[in-house]
């Protein structure tokens, strides 16, 4: 079975991926460090139609992603596109940030990609797959108190154009750019704080994850066959305001 395997599915961008992909592959894996989330979703999926297993990744292990791999090679289940989408984030100015903090962020923001690459590239390449990495607006304009997410995502941009060189044509490699999405992450920020940024958004709204779902689902099928190695921005125009 050919299958999506998409980190930080419990919620947010992955959970939207994870249903847009089960209409695009036999089976959706359905991977998130909040093990319950995972399972959550998955369900879902079923119940929609599709086809989904749930697996918890750690992803800023190696020994977390082996485990997967070991389960899904037990299930016969084959990866032929990879969703690099879990992240975290920590919010404080650089000479407020631990280092554990900073360490965390790029760990998991950045180096589980190069971590799936690692563990899934025979199969990639077997089936002459795709990889797309959720990058951020954040690689490419700077918003206070972010960074080493910045610093993080702006390495998923670059590391994206090398890997699709390096694995060019076997696997196709791309990113997308999320903006404002409403997922938990805005839960935080108080009501006048956003209607304050919607002002910067062309578009005039914030995202939904579907939004980005869209686009990643895009660039993960067979619909770009011809695309590699680029980066799009899925922002509703803040980027080119701001």
């Amino acid at each position: 079975m050919s299958a999506a395997l998409v980190t930080g599915a419990g919620h947010g961008i992955g959970a939207a991926a994870a249903v847009a992909l089960a209409r695009r592959f036999d089976i959706v894996v359905v991977s998130d460090v909040d093990a319950d989330a995972a399972a959550e979703v998955a369900h879902g999926v079923r119940g929609a139609g599709g086809h989904a297993v749930d697996v918890h990744l750690d992803v800023g292990h190696e020994a977390s992603w082996q485990a997967v791999r070991r389960r899904l090679d037990e299930a016969g289940v084959v990866v032929s596109a990879v969703v690099n989408n879990a992240f975290t984030l920590t919010v404080a100015p650089a000479h407020e940030l631990t280092a554990e903090a900073w360490d965390q962020q790029v760990s998991v923001n950045l180096g589980a990609v190069y971590r799936s690459v690692r563990t899934f590239h025979d199969t990639l390449h077997a089936e002459r797959g795709s990889i797309v990495n959720v990058a951020s607006v954040h690689a490419v304009a700077g918003f206070p108190g972010h960074p080493a997410y910045a610093a993080a995502k702006g390495g998923v941009v670059a590391l994206t154009r090398q890997l699709a060189i390096e694995y060019a044509p076997s696997i196709r490699v791309n990113a997308v750019l999320p903006g404002s999405i409403l997922t938990r992450a805005w839960d935080r920020v108080p009501e006048a704080d956003r209607q304050e940024h919607l002002g910067h958004i062309p578009l005039g709204r914030f995202g939904d994850p579907a939004d980005v779902a869209a686009a990643i689902a895009f660039l993960a099928g067979p619909e770009s066959s011809y695309i590699t190695a680029t980066t799009l921005l899925v922002d509703g125009g803040l980027t080119a305001s701001v």
